[in-house]
């Protein structure tokens, strides 16, 4: 049972991570306008990976895309690349964790099958998580360059203090939902080691009689046909008996006999 509850509360966990990678990446709040020596302002700026906006005071915001490509960073390029990726595995694995939980039998899926199968998606979901954390963590890296850059030069007289951005609510979102996709892949590898056998974990070797099944019974001994107990029989070469005394008993030289 706990098995189960492990294994469920890791896809919902997980569930819940990549919905929030797939809504940090479409969100166009990875940075906003700082405004702490201009706080009225007629125009607010923020920006996402996809596209810019500016707001106006009367609530009028227009938008407008990134329409080049190889004109941005390597940086921003690269932090795009890792939040797909993450949304990418982040599906795959809720897909392969579907057919792999517990409570949903498919036709005769062994146990074996699913362990595998669940392990499989926690280690999709660690991966995507990371891939979240990494991608947003360089694009806070950038933000935070930047900042002070402007913040120099602003002080120096070589450039407005509008032109400075800070942290967005997609960062934040993107923290959280890493977490949460990397927190429930761990709760599926776990769920592996229980959803195993114990019959395959450890494996011993038997051996069976190749012929016809013997059965042994404990008893008193008795000599087979074919044994004499005469110890006549068992004379050889170079065998002498020993001769006998007066009373019967037997006489063997002794050593002092060969002397």
């Amino acid at each position: 049972m706990s098995v189960t509850i492990c294994q469920s509360m890791g896809f919902v966990v997980s569930a819940l991570g990549i919905g929030g990678i797939i809504a940090s990446t479409c969100m166009d709040q990875w940075s906003t306008q700082d405004l702490y020596n201009n706080p009225v302002t007629a125009v607010f700026n923020y920006q996402g990976l996809w596209r810019t906006c500016v707001r106006e005071s009367s609530g009028f915001t227009e938008c407008r895309g990134y329409f080049t490509i190889l004109g941005l960073p390597a940086m921003f390029q690269a932090v795009r690349a890792l939040m797909i990726v993450g949304i990418v595995l982040g599906i795959l694995g809720l897909l392969v964790c579907i057919f792999a939980l517990k409570c949903i039998r498919i036709g005769s899926m062994e146990d074996t099958a699913k362990a595998n199968m669940t392990l499989t998606s926690g280690i999709m979901f660690i991966v995507a998580g990371l891939c979240a954390i990494t991608g947003v963590s360089v694009f806070a890296n950038m933000l935070v360059t930047n900042f002070w850059l402007s913040t120099t030069n602003m002080f120096q007289g070589m450039q407005n203090v509008q032109n400075r951005y800070t942290f967005g609510s997609a960062l934040f979102v993107g923290w959280v939902a890493g977490g949460l996709a990397l927190v429930g892949g761990i709760m599926m590898c776990l769920a592996c080691k229980g959803l195993i056998p114990e019959e395959s974990r450890y494996k011993a070797v038997s051996y069976n009689a190749s012929g016809r099944n013997i059965s042994y019974r404990t008893g008193p001994y008795k000599a087979g046909p074919g044994y004499e107990a005469d110890p006549k029989t068992r004379k050889g070469v170079g065998y002498e008996e020993a001769p006998r005394s007066e009373d019967g008993r037997r006489s063997y030289p002794s050593k002092y006999d060969y002397v």
